[in-house]
């Protein structure tokens, strides 16, 4: 038997039921439930609109004016679509639910709540065809349920359709914007081109694996990042990849807990990502040089920002990390004689008797001012790394107390 066609909503065509030699009985009680039903119209779809903020996930969030406007403006004509194609009239609304999904894409609506919306949608329907079936209707009624089933089945189909096309313009848009930014090319011409919020700041990430990989593995790492980061970036997150894995910008003030999180499971395989702020749009390209740096140095998997490499960061010859390892030493300055104990103590190559004497004092104190140190920077001078960075701070240091010498 030929497949029943079905109007882009979904609904019948106006002479399918004769194609599917539905009895003439049961046709004439399926149009009056259907007429029954189309008052109800307007009540249907404010309560497919209650029902669908209860039940699907992140509906609640959508804009006021998007849930009791649009989505209710769309829902009245589903319901008037399938309610007038039963009855064997002319559907005048064919294209609004493929408009409003390539919208709900351009919006970032994740495509499984949209889908579940269609779901609730057609329980309201079932439900108002249950509630105005009369006795001697139960055929008529499972006929209805059933074009119900087969309306959703080819809603869902085309609501598919559009918004996977309106992603994929999304998606090329996302990338040209990514571009713009890390090159500092115009990027508000851009984002007012490709109808794109551009934000004030952005998190700057540099993602690569451990080792070597080939351009599609580096790209489908990319894409697993972009997929753990989606709750923490909230739709927001742009990216371009490279053949090691690629960029990735984030909306300024991602927390830096929640990328640690996010990326320390769930991938295929581990991940290095170095993290940059740009403070502002036109910041991106220097953030996106020290994140690919910060990603470069380190060794191991993980999230690193530029005091986690600090010391190696300077002495690959970054000019950009002075004056933030000379900063290491600012929560000292207001504490007398923190700075001079830990100079002392590693000119005296970490004998705390030495430094004592050199300093006067009994060796005790060194201790005590060692310890206050430690904790008011976080680095420990009795450690390789803490003697290292404590090291290139006082040296840095004592080069700007010394003048310039004269041009």
């Amino acid at each position: 038997m030929p497949q029943p066609s079905a109007s882009p909503t979904g609904a019948p065509e106006p002479d399918e039921d004769i194609r599917e030699n539905i009895h003439e009985g049961i046709r004439a009680q399926v149009v009056r439930m259907a007429a029954r039903v189309e008052p109800r119209i307007n009540h249907l779809a404010r309560l497919a609109v209650e029902r669908q903020r209860a039940e699907v996930p992140g509906f609640d969030r959508l804009p006021d004016d998007m849930q009791d406007l649009e989505i209710a403006s769309a829902a009245r004509h589903t319901f008037r679509g399938f309610l007038r194609g039963v009855q064997g009239l002319a559907d005048t609304d064919a294209e609004v639910l493929r408009e409003r999904a390539t919208q709900r894409a351009a919006e970032g609506v994740h495509l499984t709540g949209l889908l579940r919306a269609y779901h609730v949608g057609a329980e309201v329907v079932a439900d108002a065809l249950s509630a105005a079936a009369r006795p001697g209707e139960e055929a008529a009624l499972l006929w209805l349920t059933r074009r119900l089933f087969t309306t959703v089945n080819c809603l869902a189909e085309q609501a598919t359709e559009a918004y996977l096309l309106g992603l994929a313009g999304r998606q090329a848009a996302g990338r040209e914007l990514a571009a713009a930014l890390l090159r500092g090319d115009a990027p508000q011409e851009v984002a007012a081109r490709c109808g794109l919020p551009l934000e004030p700041g952005y998190l700057v990430l540099s993602v690569r694996a451990p080792v070597a990989q080939e351009p599609v593995a580096a790209r489908r790492l990319l894409h697993q990042v972009l997929i753990r980061l989606a709750p923490a970036a909230d739709g927001r997150a742009l990216s371009l990849p490279n053949e090691q894995g690629g960029h990735v910008l984030l909306p300024l003030g991602t927390p830096h807990a929640d990328l640690v999180r996010h990326l320390s499971t769930g991938l295929s395989r581990p991940v290095i990502a170095g993290a940059a702020l740009a403070a502002t749009p036109e910041d991106v390209p220097a953030a996106a040089e020290q994140a690919h740096r910060i990603a470069a140095i380190a060794r191991t998997p993980g999230v690193y920002r530029l005091q986690d490499v600090l010391l190696d960061y300077h002495l690959a010859g970054s000019r950009d990390s002075a004056t933030e390892l000379a900063a290491l030493l600012h929560p000292l300055e207001a504490h007398a004689g923190l700075i001079e104990a830990v100079a002392a103590y590693l000119d005296c190559d970490l004998d705390r008797r030495r430094t004592a004497r050199a300093l006067s004092v009994h060796p005790n104190t060194v201790d005590n001012r060692l310890a206050r140190a430690a904790q008011l920077t976080g680095l420990d001078p009795h450690t390789t790394h803490g003697v290292q960075l404590f090291g290139a701070a006082l040296t840095l240091r004592r080069l700007a107390e010394v003048p310039a010498a004269p041009g």
